[in-house]
Order: structure tokens, then C-alpha cells, then sequence
């Protein structure tokens, strides 16, 4: 088996859906009892918006190559970032990194493909939905992908800080994200929604919404780890 190595903690609460998605996922594949080896780096968060705010994408680039670096040292021979945000510098990274690295935005466009899917909603962070890294990916595919408006992103990126990174899941905003979904729906005949962050999953449990689907960017990376351990 290959081992993984994976940077975390961008943020906490998916780190740990990561952890328990991928050792539920081998568990399923490897009928045997035993359970994976994998390395996590838990990285700090809070130095990787600040990059972010200050739009120095060059600093969280060789941040996050600094904490990559760390994991071929403690035994991994491939990587994954478990989040959607840090991907706006991924090609700049695994042209520089140590080890193979799976993309979570390719994962997404493989699966999207792979269910024939043509229109989607991209909901994430602001820095994800008003960047073009998901953009071109799917675009290369012939997935078109519709982004919520300026108010909404507001709140799907102020919701996301303030509660979801965080661990706070309130029922209102579960409404709220999903009354977004329904009136992009009928705005743009969008057949499912991308969760391109991988805490809205947490709050979106679930794989449809009024016969759209929800996909869940987070599992789908992990089923790609997975398929890759096992190799």
C-alpha cells in the first residue's frame, strides 16, 4: 500500500471528515480488519488567509511547499491538500513538490464527468468562487460552472469563516445555502452544486436537493486518495 501524506487543518472540522472518510473508504475496499497508514500535517490556517487577504500568492505557495517538504520525511509517497481554497496555487505547487499530488479540483471534474453532469453551481469560499482555477478545469471538460451572486457569495463566504471553520452548524443557515441553491436553480437551470469547500459538506449532508446533486468535493477527494493507496 502507498502511504498518503496529507496537509490539514484548512480547515479543522473537514481535516477530520477527511481522517474518518478515508479510513472508512479502505475499510470497504480491504476486507481484512486492518486500517490505513497515512501521515497529517495540521497546518495553521489563520497563516494561510492571511496570504490570502494580503493577495501574496507567491508566500502561500512556498508556505505550503515548506509544509509538503515535511511529509516524503515522515514516510509519504504521494499528497493531497484537504481543501478547496489552497488549489488556486496548486499547479504552481505540484510542479515544485516532492511527491505526486492528487487535485481535488480534478477529482471533482473526473467524478462530474463521470455522472454526465453539464451545469453547476460553484459555492466555496470568495477567494475560490471569484478565482478561475475550478473554472478552467471544468471548462476543459465542457462543464459549464455558475457562480451565486455578489450578495450571496457575501454570505456563503461570511457563513463560512464565522461558522462553519469553526464547527457551528445552525439550521437557519442550512436553509439559507440551500434557498441559494433553489433560486440558481431557477435562474440557471443548474443540475446539481459543486461544494467546493470542503466545511459546506458539513452543513450540506446529503448527495441531492430537489433532484439536484450535491457534490461533495471533500469525499470525492478522499475516494481519490483511496483508489491511489491501493494502487
Amino acid at each position: 500500500m502507498k502511504t498518503l501524506g496529507m496537509i490539514g487543518g484548512v480547515g479543522p472540522e473537514s481535516t477530520i471528515d477527511y481522517y474518518k472518510n478515508i479510513i472508512a473508504m479502505y475499510r470497504e475496499r480491504k476486507r481484512d480488519d486492518s486500517y490505513p497508514q497515512f501521515v497529517i500535517n495540521s497546518i495553521n490556517l489563520q497563516k494561510g488567509i492571511d496570504f490570502l487577504e494580503a493577495n501574496n500568492l507567491p508566500g502561500m505557495t512556498d508556505f505550503l511547499l515548506d509544509e509538503i517538504e515535511k511529509l516524503p520525511k515522515a514516510g509519504a509517497e504521494f499528497g493531497i491538500i484537504a481543501a478547496n481554497t489552497p488549489h488556486i496555487v496548486f499547479d504552481e505547487i505540484a510542479a515544485r513538490s516532492p511527491i505526486p499530488l492528487i487535485s481535488i479540483v480534478e477529482a471533482a471534474c473526473a467524478y462530474a464527468k463521470e455522472r454526465g453532469l453539464k451545469r453547476l453551481a460553484l459555492f466555496g469560499t470568495r477567494y475560490t468562487m471569484q478565482a478561475d482555477f475550478y473554472q478552467k478545469v471544468f471548462k476543459r471538460e465542457g462543464i459549464d460552472l455558475a457562480v451565486p451572486e455578489p450578495k450571496d457569495q457575501d454570505y456563503i463566504h461570511e457563513k463560512y469563516f464565522a461558522e462553519l471553520v469553526p464547527g457551528i452548524f445552525l439550521p437557519e443557515t442550512r436553509e439559507n445555502l440551500l434557498a441559494i441553491v433553489d433560486r440558481m436553480k431557477a435562474k440557471t437551470s443548474i443540475e446539481g452544486v459543486l461544494l467546493a469547500g470542503t466545511e459546506l459538506a458539513l452543513i450540506l449532508r446529503g448527495e441531492n436537493h430537489n433532484g439536484m446533486a450535491l457534490l461533495d468535493t471533500g469525499k470525492i477527494h478522499c475516494q481519490a486518495a483511496v483508489n491511489e493507496m491501493l494502487k
